[in-house]
């Protein structure tokens, strides 16, 4: 499959047959990690990568031929009697809702090294932003608990998307923290995979420049 994508130069170096084999059994099982974890495989995600390179190299532009338009709907103001109204409906349906944070990313950007979700939110206290956003979905648990009358007491589940980088970061944090009063259970960690890194326009797969038997 590697061969017919046009991946033939990630062998050029290999040695003879018999020599490394350890760590060509190693590029195998890595291969396979990366092919299963993308939908369609390897060969879907370079097809998918050399159209959208082409398109990029061509200036083509994704949204040729839409038109934005604003979308109609309520607009309300704070504290009204239509807020209020549309924000008590809110509050009793956030039983049935989830949240989900994407804390895939580490905080270079902002010059920080650690996970973002660790920075403190404001600096009265240092509360760090997951504390609070934790914090945030257990009072509006509770809210929905008592504008229920407490018939639908329901644990509004939590979904954290990490990546290699802060999975284990994120883990000791909320391990730590005791989940900031949130019930382990509520708590789900999904870290997501990493994909190939790409060498060129023709999405030949990069090799790690320090292994010649491993995929950037």
């Amino acid at each position: 499959m590697l061969l017919e994508m046009g991946q033939s130069h990630l062998f050029q170096h290999w040695a003879e047959p018999g020599v490394d084999d350890d760590q060509k059994k190693a590029f195998f099982i890595q291969l396979s990690k990366l092919n299963s974890s993308y939908p369609g495989g390897l060969a879907s995600y370079i097809k998918t990568a050399r159209e959208l390179l082409a398109d990029s190299k061509a200036g083509k532009n994704p949204y040729d031929g839409f038109t934005p338009s604003v979308p109609t709907g309520e607009v309300l103001s704070f504290g009204d009697n239509n807020f209020i109204k549309f924000e008590d409906v809110g509050v009793k349906e956030a039983k049935n809702a989830a949240f989900v944070l994407v804390a895939g990313g580490l905080g270079e950007r902002l010059g920080y090294n650690g996970i973002k979700v660790a920075l403190p939110a404001e600096t009265t206290t240092g509360t760090c932003f997951l504390q609070l956003y934790i914090e945030s979905i257990l009072a509006l648990q509770e809210a929905s608990s008592r504008l229920t009358q407490g018939t639908c007491q329901k644990e509004i589940p939590f979904v954290i998307m990490t990546s290699d980088d802060t999975h284990t970061p994120t883990v000791d944090l909320v391990e730590s923290n005791s989940y900031f009063g949130m019930k382990p259970s509520q708590v789900k960690l999904l870290k997501q995979e990493k994909v190939a890194c790409l060498d060129d326009n023709d999405a030949r797969l990069a090799l790690d420049p320090h292994n010649k038997y491993r995929i950037q």
